[in-house]
């Protein structure tokens, strides 16, 4: 059983976590839980790659936090 822990503006969603995938279409960071998917607005910024790795992680990580699964279903499987 999954558990659950509190969410922003009250409520609660399953324990979610950041994860890489790699498929045919899409090399990234998805939710464990939903359909949401990392997809970086532009180009990292920043003066090292140091620094842009740092940006690129940091934005990753917000968009991860502050999304909403309900907002992101998974696709029904057909049954078979």
């Amino acid at each position: 059983m999954k558990s659950l822990q509190p969410a922003f503006g009250g409520g609660y969603h399953l324990r979610r976590k950041l994860i890489w995938i790699g498929e045919d279409l899409f090399l990234g960071s998805v939710c464990s839980e939903c359909a949401w998917r990392f997809n970086p607005t532009g180009p990292p910024i920043g003066k090292s790659l140091d620094e842009m790795m740092r940006n690129f992680e940091l934005q990753r990580d917000q968009e991860f936090a502050s999304h909403v699964c309900a907002e992101h279903p998974k696709a029904k499987r057909a049954k078979s």
